[in-house]
C-alpha cells in the first residue's frame, strides 16, 4: 500500500493485487491490535542481512519521523510504549485506514480478493495472469511479505517468482519466535509457565535485556524473540537471570548464612524459578555447605546459564521471515531487480529484517516508498 500509494500520487496507473481476502491483515493483529508502527530508533544496525549495507539507503530517505508526520496528519493518535517504540493510541486499523486513503490520493485501484496465477516479461513489460483476467503493465512490485502468520495468506510465492526471473534467495527461517525447551529442560522448567524475569539474553555478539518469559513449551518474551533472529540452531544461548548485578559478590556476602540457597535467590527472581534452578544445578542446600569456589561457580551460571534449545515454535508463531530475495541482486536506491528492468522487491520478502519493536513496520514503509519513487 505504501508503494502503491506513492506511484500512484506520482500520477502513475496503479492496480494493487491482494490474493487474501482482508488488506492489512498483518498490520491489523500486530501490536496486540495497537499497532507498533515504527520505531523512533531504527537505523541500520537494527536490521540483520547477508548484505547488511543494503537498508542504508532506504531508511535515510524515508526515516520514521516521515512517517510519523503522515500519522499525524491523519490525526492519529500515538505513545511511545517503550525502546522507542510507537503504538496507536486506539486501533491498528487506524494506521490501515490511512494507507487505504493515501491509496485513494493516488487513484490506486484494486483487485481482492485476487490471486496471481502466472507472470512473464517479454518486450513490453509485464503479463500478469490473474484470477479476475490478465493485466499488462510496465512496472511489477513484489510485496508479498514472507512465511509467517500462513493462516493470514503467507506463502512462498515471492519467492518463487524472485526465482524465476534468475535472482536468488537467501535461505528462510522464523525470525522474532519463541524457542522450545529440549526433553529434559521442558521436563525440569515447563510447570514455570507464565513466570517472566528481567533477563539479559545472549549469542554471539548480540546481546539483549528485556523480559524473558516461560512458556508450556519453552522460552518467549521480548528477549528470546530478539536473540532467535541471531540463533544458529545448534549452539546454546546464554541468559543472565541477574542482570546489573554482579552475582558472585552478592553470593558471597551471603556465605555464612543458613539460608537455603533457593530462598536467598527467591529475594531476587520468582520464588518457583528460584527453586527449579538450584535443584537443576544442585545447590538447593543451605549455602554455608557451599565453597567460596562453588559460589563463585554458581555466580558465574546465575549470570550465563547456557540453554541449548531444541528449536523454535516456527513460522506460525513467528514475527518475521529471516533470510529472502537476496539483495545482492537488487538496488538498495530503487529496490529494482539489478538484471530485469521494472521488476522490484519490497518488504519482507526481502532479505532484510529488523528486531522487535517496530522496525520491520519502518523496513515496509521505507522500502515501499523507496520503490514507489521510481516504479
Amino acid at each position: 500500500m505504501m508503494c502503491a500509494a506513492q506511484a500512484g500520487q506520482r500520477g502513475r496507473r496503479v492496480l494493487l493485487v491482494e490474493h487474501y481476502d482482508v488488506v492489512g491483515e498483518k498490520i491489523r493483529i500486530s501490536g496486540g491490535g495497537r499497532c507498533n508502527f515504527t520505531n523512533v530508533n531504527a537505523g541500520p544496525a537494527n536490521y540483520l542481512s547477508q548484505n547488511p549495507d543494503f537498508c542504508r539507503s532506504a531508511l535515510a530517505r524515508y526515516t520514521p519521523a516521515h512517517f510519523v508526520r503522515l500519522v499525524e496528519s491523519y490525526g492519529i493518535a500515538y505513545h511511545e510504549k517503550k525502546l522507542g517504540q510507537l503504538f496507536c493510541d486506539r486501533s491498528a486499523l487506524d494506521v490501515v485506514a490511512m494507507l487505504k486513503s493515501e491509496c485513494e490520493r493516488g487513484a490506486v485501484q484494486w483487485r481482492i480478493p485476487c490471486s496471481v496465477q502466472d507472470v512473464v516479461r517479454d518486450d513490453d513489460g509485464y503479463a500478469v495472469a490473474t484470477s479476475q483476467g490478465g493485466v499488462r503493465c510496465a512496472s511489477l512490485v513484489i510485496a508479498t511479505g514472507g512465511l509467517t502468520v500462513p493462516r493470514i495468506g503467507a506463502t512462498p510465492f515471492g519467492y518463487r517468482i524472485a526465482k524465476s526471473f534468475g535472482l536468488a534467495v537467501v535461505p528462510t527461517r522464523p525470525a522474532l519466535v519463541p524457542l522450545a525447551f529440549a526433553p529434559e529442560a521442558l521436563a525440569r522448567y515447563g510447570d514455570l509457565s507464565g513466570i517472566s524475569v528481567d533477563a539479559e539474553v545472549g549469542f554471539g555478539d548480540a546481546r539483549f535485556r528485556e523480559n524473558l518469559l516461560f512458556t508450556h513449551r519453552g522460552l518467549s518474551g521480548p528477549a528470546i524473540l530478539q536473540i532467535s533472529s541471531y540463533w544458529d540452531g545448534r549452539s546454546p544461548i546464554s541468559i543472565d537471570l541477574l542482570p546489573g548485578l554482579d552475582a558472585r559478590a552478592w553470593l558471597r556476602a551471603r556465605a555464612r548464612s543458613d539460608m537455603r540457597l533457593d530462598n536467598a535467590l527467591a529475594e531476587l527472581l520468582p520464588k518457583r524459578l528460584a527453586q527449579q534452578w538450584c535443584a537443576a544445578h544442585e545447590v538447593a542446600v543451605p549455602i554455608t555447605t557451599l565453597s567460596e569456589e562453588r559460589l563463585d561457580r554458581v555466580g558465574a551460571q546465575l549470570q550465563r546459564w547456557e540453554v541449548l534449545p531444541s528449536g523454535t515454535l516456527g513460522y506460525n508463531k513467528a514475527e518475521v521471515t529471516l533470510g529472502g530475495v537476496d539483495t545482492r541482486g537488487l538496488s538498495s536506491k530503487t529496490m529494482g531487480a539489478t538484471g530485469v528492468p521494472g521488476l522490484y522487491f519490497v518488504g519482507e520478502v526481502v532479505d532484510v529484517t529488523g528486531w522487535l519493536g517496530g522496525y520491520n513496520f519502518q523496513w515496509a514503509w521505507a522500502s515501499g516508498h523507496a520503490a514507489g519513487q521510481v516504479a
